[in-house]
């Protein structure tokens, strides 16, 4: 009994610490639904423990208690590979950023010294023009 309630307290606080983590806008909704689904399976599984030994039967788990394990180790392995997407996705836009600024900097220095609107004898209207890399979700 004691067990089942301890889990139950700490799911809800859990749940109120992400609450109150997205209240004061230091945690993106995206991110607080994943850690809310979390504490909502501490809740569920600590205070009806007999849902570990049901879920357990139908997937074939000769030993129940084991499955919560390796439900949790393949939630962090999902979380990890999102991360990365995510990483790559800003690191992406980051370069991209990088090389318009680098552009805009050039142009910038080049109108600052009075430079001709033509470069190395093309004009400007006919010279190579530089492509958008983003794509429709990016930037």
């Amino acid at each position: 009994m004691t067990s089942q309630l301890t889990s139950g307290v700490i799911g809800m606080l859990l749940a109120g610490a992400i609450l109150y983590l997205v209240r004061r806008d230091h945690m993106h909704g995206s991110y607080a639904l994943w850690w809310l689904a979390i504490a909502a399976s501490i809740l569920l599984l600590g205070v009806f423990p007999p849902v570990i030994d049901w879920l357990g039967g139908i997937t074939g788990i000769s030993y129940p208690p084991i499955l919560p394990i390796i439900v949790g180790i393949g939630m962090l392995l999902i979380r990890m590979l999102r991360m990365d997407i995510d990483r790559s996705r800003q690191e992406r836009q980051l370069r991209r950023l990088a090389q318009k600024l680098a552009i805009l900097e050039q142009e910038l220095s080049n109108v600052r010294r009075g430079a001709a609107p033509e470069t190395n004898g093309i004009p400007r209207g006919k010279s190579a023009q530089v492509i958008s890399l983003t794509k429709s979700g990016d930037v």
